[in-house]
């Protein structure tokens, strides 16, 4: 999993829109990328709306809020239409992104042995440099934490 200190990687991926979204083209806010594994699931459903409900907040302080899964654009789609979510889900389907995070990883589920994302999040600054990386993260007060460190980075 890459660390703080390294620049985080450019990439390309298809919104909730069907628009393109490159990373690079964000240069001047800081940027939240979070990864989570499956949209409509309990633990994904938390923290998608516990950054929804924080969104003005972010954008008081410059930040642009992204959600990256493996899933097709069209369920992202059903997911920000049925839980009102004002930032953009990336369709990551092939996990090349997650690959070059270091979050797409091998994960163990009762007993059973699959490659998945590991619930990740990134802060990266103005100018495309990590600044903060929660590996393995915990759904409750994660988004709390995540926008201590955007406001230091302001």
């Amino acid at each position: 999993m890459l660390e703080a200190g390294t620049k985080a990687p450019d990439f390309t991926l298809q919104t909730t829109t069907g628009e393109n979204l490159t990373l690079s083209s964000l240069k001047g806010q800081t940027v939240v990328l979070y990864f989570y594994p499956k949209d409509m699931t309990p633990g994904c459903t938390t923290e998608a709306c516990d950054f929804r409900d924080q969104t003005e907040v972010f954008k008081a302080h410059n930040a642009v809020v992204l959600g990256v899964s493996p899933d097709p654009v069209e369920k992202h789609q059903k997911f920000t239409e049925k839980h009102g979510l004002p930032f953009p889900l990336l369709a990551d389907e092939d996990h090349q992104v997650a690959e070059s995070y270091g979050v797409w990883q091998l994960k163990k589920k009762f007993g059973k042995e699959y490659m998945g994302i590991v619930r990740s999040t990134f802060v990266i600054d103005k100018e495309g440099q990590i600044v903060k990386v929660w590996p393995n993260v915990k759904v409750a007060g994660h988004v709390d934490e995540v926008l201590e460190v955007v406001k230091q980075h302001e």
